[in-house]
Parts: structure tokens; sequence; C-alpha cells
């Protein structure tokens, strides 16, 4: 009879490692799952001219060329609309979910208008708001010409990417 029952209590000993390597095992693999899914965490990306803070404010109007160049770095894109226009294209995306799609959550075009005398004559931070393009130093948005004829390519440009 003392056979049986120490055959007995090793049963019970086997049985209650077996149940904890179980409960390792089952954490181990809860660990592992939240690991994999952390690493499926969001994301941002930054695109183009990336603004340094408080560079716009070092601008006044008036400022020379040469002024905005140090300050600001070298444009993306220059045009020539009734003098020389520096502009500064940038985009930010994010995308919430690894294997998800990038969704744009910011573009904007700076843009430093010059005079005939290579002098800062207007500033402008161009960004979509409401599905159309608005300057948002001067708080309006641009009306049809030379101006809105060059940057209307330029949003549909980012919007693509």
């Amino acid at each position: 009879m003392t056979i049986t029952i120490r055959t007995s209590q090793r049963a019970g000993k086997q049985r209650g490692l077996s149940a904890r390597w179980r409960g390792l095992r089952m954490l181990a693999a809860v660990a592992l799952v939240g690991g994999a899914l952390a690493g499926c965490t969001g994301e941002q990306f930054q695109k183009g001219y990336i603004l340094p803070p408080g560079a716009l404010e070092q601008i006044p109007i008036g400022a020379s060329q040469d002024q905005v160049l140090i300050v600001m770095g070298t444009p993306s894109t220059v045009a020539t609309l009734d003098g020389e226009v520096f502009y500064y294209i940038s985009q930010r995306s994010e995308r919430v979910v690894a294997f998800m799609n990038q969704k744009v959550v910011d573009q904007r075009v700076i843009a430093v208008y010059f005079d005939k005398n290579r002098r800062v004559r207007r500033l402008a931070n161009y960004g979509l708001q409401d599905g159309k393009i608005f300057d948002f130093i001067s708080r309006t948005t641009p009306t049809s010409g030379q101006e809105m004829s060059y940057l209307t390519p330029i949003f549909k440009l980012l919007s693509f990417n």
C-alpha cells in the first residue's frame, strides 16, 4: 500500500510540473504575440523640406535673397512670377499600422516672393484647408492667376505620393 501512495504522489508532482510548464509556455506565447504587435505601431514620415523652428520669423519683409538662403537653405524649386519666388516643399504622412498604406497628414509649400531688387516682398505658407490651397500666414486663399497656376500642380504632385 505504501507503493501506491508514493506512485500517486509522483503522479501528482508530475501533473503539477506539466501544469507549470503549460503556464510558462502560455506566458511566453502571450509575450511573443505582444512583442510582434508592438512592432506594428504607427510611423511618421517627413518628405521634402523641414522648416527650422522660428525660421519664418527671422525673415522680415525687405530682407535680402542671401539672408533667406542663409536662414532657409536651398529652395526646392524657384520660379519667376513678377520677380523671383523660392518654394520650399514638404509633406508629412503617417501609417497607423506597419502594413497599411500611408495617409498624408500635412503638405506645405512655403513661398518667399522677391521684388526686382531681390528683396523679400512677401512670405506665404501654403497648405490645404478644406481641400483648397490656403495661405496660413495671410489667412487667405489665393485667387486664379500665375501664382495659382504654379501652386496647383505642386499640390497635385504631392497628393499622389
